[in-house]
């Protein structure tokens, strides 16, 4: 079955009940039969019906074998870093989310995990910062939020190589528009708060492995560490991955639109979208994903105009997140990139006037028209 179908259908027909929407099972722990036997459920950290239909249904979307599924974006992150000692060493993208390089730096680094920030656009780069004691490479395509692109292909045969790990946020694309899996990833990361969950009223995480055995040992931290994601959460999930399809298309159509609405605006120095056709790395993530998504980047010419954008803004909201339903706003270089060192983020075009833009599914001349009134002089 394609996508859209897989989408349309999850959970359907999974419940004894013949129930078409999974339903919620509250139950923090399960009776057992016997001594010794088991449902297959014994208690809730461990597994839960509503939870392991979900962690099945992402694992069916990316192509891989294991889904396992959190209680945010970064407790995913968290428990695929538990996978390495101190001493391990590993290469991550530049341009990345601050909460990833917060919890990397501040959080496993005094535990002895060490990291290399590299320019992941370049291949020779990945490979000159290789050590004896690198373990893994973690990259964003399209990173967040100046959309930069690693080549998947490029990475599967450097990881190939040197023996190893190789790891993807796809946070920005969904599986609807990208499966790394497919290219040789060992492990996807989705904060499922993002564009599966798709209205801004669930917090989660996913994670997809290619093998068993690494779905085995990240089950073993899931389940150690706690941090899992409740039933009801896990519903929310399911009942908005189901219009993923719909959502993704009529947002990336509109994203489109704007991206060449801000282009012409001569308040408006650079735009970050990758439909637009002089985007670079556009060809190598066309050669890997089937759509340019919905997040859209762009630099103001002045910092003043910074302010004045945000707080004129009516439809679109002035918030953090993305992948919702409605359009949101935001400000990288003091809200989600914050904890990143302005040097770093200068270098990858995290600047003082750059502006984050997550398309929704609002009529997109609604879209353009709050941007104009916010951006006129």
């Amino acid at each position: 079955m394609r996508i859209e179908t897989l989408l349309a259908q999850l959970g359907n027909g999974k419940d004894h009940t013949g129930a078409i929407s999974y339903p919620i099972y509250p139950s923090a722990t399960y009776r057992h039969p016997a001594l010794g036997e088991s449902t297959g459920f014994d208690y809730s950290r461990s597994g839960n019906p509503t939870r392991k239909v979900l962690e099945e249904a992402i694992a069916q979307l990316e192509k891989g074998k294991r889904g396992l599924a959190f209680s945010s974006g970064m407790a995913a992150i968290a428990s695929c870093l538990s996978l390495f000692k101190p001493g391990d060493h590993l290469i991550l993208c530049q341009d990345l989310y601050g909460g990833t390089y917060r919890l990397v730096e501040q959080v496993y680094g005094p535990l002895g995990l060490t990291a290399t920030y590299v320019d992941t656009r370049s291949s020779q780069k990945i490979r000159e910062a290789i050590r004896e004691n690198t373990k893994a490479i973690l990259v964003e395509t399209p990173t967040n939020p100046t959309m930069h692109i690693t080549d998947l292909k490029e990475m599967h045969q450097i990881c190939k190589d040197h023996d190893l790990l190789m790891i993807v946020d796809n946070t920005f694309m969904s599986p609807y528009l990208q499966r790394p899996i497919e290219v040789g990833a060992h492990i996807v990361i989705h904060s499922g708060t993002k564009y599966l969950g798709g209205h801004n009223d669930v917090v989660a995480g996913l994670v997809v492995t290619a093998t068993e055995e690494l779905g085995e040992k990240l089950y073993f931290y899931q389940n150690a560490i706690g941090a899992v994601l409740g039933p009801f959460d896990a519903w929310l999930l399911l009942r908005g991955m189901k219009s993923l399809a719909l959502r993704m298309e009529q947002s990336q159509a509109s994203a489109q639109a704007l991206a060449q609405w801000l282009q012409e605006h001569k308040e408006v120095e650079q735009v970050y979208y990758l439909g637009l056709p002089e985007h670079p790395g556009r060809e190598v993530h066309f050669a890997q994903a089937s759509g340019a998504g919905a997040m859209v980047s762009f630099a103001l010419r002045k910092e003043e105009q910074v302010e004045q954008v945000l707080s004129r803004v009516q439809l679109i909201s002035f918030a953090e997140s993305l992948g919702g339903v409605e359009s949101l706003i935001t400000f990288p270089a003091k809200q989600t990139h914050g904890d990143i060192p302005e040097e770093l983020r200068l270098l990858t075009g995290v600047t003082s006037t750059l502006l984050r833009l997550s398309v929704g599914i609002e009529n997109v001349e609604d879209l353009i028209a709050d941007l104009d009134q916010a951006l006129r002089d």
